[in-house]
């Protein structure tokens, strides 16, 4: 367990220093002068830290950086893995969508009203040109197929920062010590509770109502977990962490798609959203599935969890003394 306490520490360390020291005075107006977009930005950069906490670990334990989990299985094997990493995470937000707007009619607009009188009033307050309203929804219609096309690609840089940590890394670790389905459920929490601090100030959930902040920190942990099975498997299939960075990408471009045709904006906890019951129910099923094969491939002995770097006792030098140092060289 020595690498995984090494690698949680310093990654959460960094990450929680930078979002309390940046992110938080940012967000909150404390640095005056600081566009909007700043606090996106700044959030976003978050997402570096954990592919940091794996170098810093690989290398102050001497571990090296074999076992990266970067480069897949065959071509033929992987590709279509990889194919579900891109466009599973837009189809299970549509139809997790679809199934709330069928539940909830009432919210359904096709019109787009509330979000197209979002933005002309964000363009109002930055002084921006209007737009005439059937441009606009034309406009933000067309961002939704580019989104599929293009976020996985485009989100790839900040998305493996996450993934090479937590599937490239936290998950193979902690899977080869534990069976699956609790190895799971701990590193989606352990996943959740990292984007505490952001998701306390509104990411995902919102702020200010009953049961806020532990209320919205739970959710993110829950939706973590069912995400977190969906990146595991898509790693598992292809053995590269690249697919879930890439189906991280995809989920993050299009997640908000649905609010697109919200009369209300929905609620984050039930939908349409995947972060709520709801709207994520199609995720939620599909998880479900990916976790009942994984453990039947695990009993059955044909679980091929990739090793991610070497087991605590070993060193790129050789085998390690207690306390981590590596062994003398043998004659």
């Amino acid at each position: 367990m020595r690498r995984i306490t090494v690698f949680l520490a310093v990654t959460f360390a960094l990450t929680w220093a930078y979002e309390f020291g940046v992110v938080y005075p940012i967000s909150t107006g404390a640095l005056a002068g600081i566009p909007p977009v700043a606090t996106q930005l700044a959030a976003g950069a978050a997402m570096f830290f954990p592919a940091i906490g794996v170098a810093i670990t690989r290398l102050i334990t001497r571990e090296g950086f074999k076992n990266s989990l970067i480069k897949p299985h065959g071509f033929k094997k992987s590709l279509p893995w990889f194919l579900v990493a891109w466009f599973a995470p837009s189809v299970l937000t549509l139809a997790g969508a679809a199934v709330y707007f069928l539940a909830f009619p009432q919210d359904f607009d096709p019109s787009m009203s509330l979000m197209l009188a979002t933005v002309q009033q964000q363009a109002e307050v930055t002084g921006g040109a209007q737009v005439p309203a059937d441009m606009l929804r034309l406009a933000l219609v067309a961002q939704l197929p580019f989104a599929v096309l293009m976020a996985p690609a485009l989100n790839i840089l900040t998305t493996f920062g996450e993934e090479w940590g937590w599937r490239g890394y936290l998950v193979p670790k902690m899977a080869a010590k534990l069976r699956i389905v609790p190895t799971l459920l701990i590193t989606g929490v352990i996943w959740g509770l990292w984007h505490a601090p952001l998701t306390a100030i509104g990411h995902n959930y919102g702020t200010g109502y009953p049961g806020w902040p532990v209320l919205v920190i739970l959710a993110m942990c829950g939706f973590c977990i069912v995400m977190g099975v969906f990146l595991t498997y898509v790693t598992v299939r292809t053995g590269s962490c690249l697919a879930a960075a890439i189906g991280h990408g995809a989920l993050n471009g299009f997640v908000s798609a649905a609010a697109l045709f919200s009369a209300t904006g929905g609620n984050p906890f039930v939908g349409p959203l995947p972060t709520g019951i709801v709207g994520g129910c199609a995720f939620i099923a599909v998880a479900a599935l990916m976790l009942y094969d994984l453990r039947r491939r695990e009993k059955a002995g044909t679980l091929a969890m990739p090793q991610a770097g070497l087991p605590d006792d070993t060193t790129k030098n050789g085998p390690a003394r207690k306390g981590g140092d590596p062994a003398a060289p043998t004659a």
